[in-house]
């Protein structure tokens, strides 16, 4: 057969159109689904971003002050604003933190705190308790109004490092001058208190600290806590408590509102390696929810997949993270404890495996926090007014100074 140009053939091959850009295009968006979001997903995903707020009540107060400050008020010249190296930390905030650090004379430290006029712990006690007599009465407010949760408050102290953020515009005088500013509202000054503590420590305050304070062992458990965001409560989380049941399904004991915080105060311990945090906060069971979602929450938590191997520790299949339009899990918790308890504290040791679903990040981590059980029924006793309160809180307070601000235990 003769060779025949191309320009001159009359197959149908020639009666199609050159594929061009344009053309292609409408095929590969069919294809690979690259077009624009539906109203609906783009409406799902920033409804998963307004979960796990952190709350504050209505007329929450936030302080920071550090303990070991010269007598004018001002930080000692060994004290210095430094950039710290803390991986999930800087994931979060784009940046290193910057901590207060100090360099001490090759001395006893506790000499340092002898110097000042007022130990720390009659400082603090002095710092914190018209505070937190203000702070409880807003609680007994929320209390009082509130009808469809059951309110429960908690007095904790916590222990960790305070790290500051907003470098290079945060300074020391930027700091001391959030600590002398005074006024109820939040703190202005970005700073986090990172609460993972090293395991030498969490072993030291179970060997050597739990026998000197007169806490005695309740229980040791494990949990998952399931972070489920409902979009008829923009401004909450749910948090679902659950364990393993039967046939390896997740089943929920109990669903509660995340936290509202009522008293922050944030304290650097400049002659200590651990920082304290005091918080008073509100928690709120829920009580009010309908059958049907309950049903919804319940059919959400089974469809999760305990798996050791990932981040939180569970997984879903996907799709399955979201149940209909209203509900989605935002995170998971994989916690470990160990509980401790006395008439007046209860101590909890735990183990954390976080995941949150909202920026794919996850944090292993070891915590100490001490819950003031007793401080808390004497405001509840109305005991706001007494000396028998503010003794108690000194206390408890020197005792927190004494036991649980240092890492190095070799001398108990």
């Amino acid at each position: 057969m003769a060779y025949i140009p191309p320009h001159k053939r009359h197959s149908k091959d020639t009666e199609k159109p050159t594929p061009t850009p344009s053309l292609l295009i409408p095929k590969f968006q069919k294809k690979l689904n690259i077009g624009p979001k539906s109203n609906l997903q783009r409406r799902k995903d920033q409804d998963a971003l307004q979960g796990g707020k952190i709350i504050y009540g209505k007329y929450s107060i936030s302080r920071w002050w550090a303990v070991g400050l010269m007598d004018d008020g001002h930080l000692p010249p060994s004290v210095r604003l430094e950039p710290i190296s803390c991986d999930p930390v800087e994931k979060k905030w784009g940046e290193k933190p910057l901590a207060l650090v100090r360099e001490l004379p090759s001395r006893d430290v506790n000499n340092i705190a002898q110097s000042f006029e007022k130990s720390p712990c009659v400082y603090i006690t002095e710092k914190i308790q018209l505070d937190l007599h203000n702070s409880f009465q807003n609680v007994r407010n929320e209390m009082e109004f509130e009808k469809s949760e059951e309110v429960k408050p908690s007095f904790v102290a916590r222990f960790g490092k305070i790290f500051f953020h907003g470098s290079p515009s945060i300074s020391l005088d930027t700091i001391l001058k959030s600590s002398a500013a005074e006024t109820t509202s939040r703190n202005q000054v970005k700073k986090s208190f990172y609460t993972n503590v090293p395991s030498a420590y969490m072993e030291a305050v179970q060997c050597l600290v739990v026998p000197k304070i007169g806490v005695d062992f309740e229980s040791e458990k494990e949990h998952y806590h399931v972070k489920v965001y409902d979009k008829s409560l923009p401004d909450a989380t749910i948090s679902c408590k659950c364990s393993i049941g039967k046939h390896g399904k997740l089943e929920c004991h109990k669903a509660e509102l995340n936290q509202v915080r009522h008293l922050v105060a944030d304290i650097s311990c400049l002659d200590k390696d651990l920082d304290l945090r005091l918080m008073l906060s509100t928690k709120r069971i829920l009580t009010a929810l309908t059958d049907e979602d309950e049903e919804s929450i319940r059919e959400l938590i089974k469809s999760a997949i305990v798996d050791p191997d990932v981040k939180g520790g569970l997984r879903w299949p996907l799709g399955k993270e979201s149940f209909g339009d209203r509900f989605c899990v935002v995170g998971v918790w994989h916690t470990k404890y160990k509980a401790f308890r006395s008439p007046m504290l209860r101590l909890k040791l735990r183990d954390a495996d976080r995941f949150d679903f909202r920026t794919s990040a996850g944090e292993v981590g070891k915590e100490v926090t001490l819950k003031m059980t007793g401080i808390v029924k004497q405001l509840m006793d109305g005991m706001v007014e007494t000396g028998f309160l503010n003794e108690s809180l000194h206390e408890t307070l020197k005792m927190i100074w004494d036991n649980f601000l240092d890492c190095d235990y070799s001398v108990a």
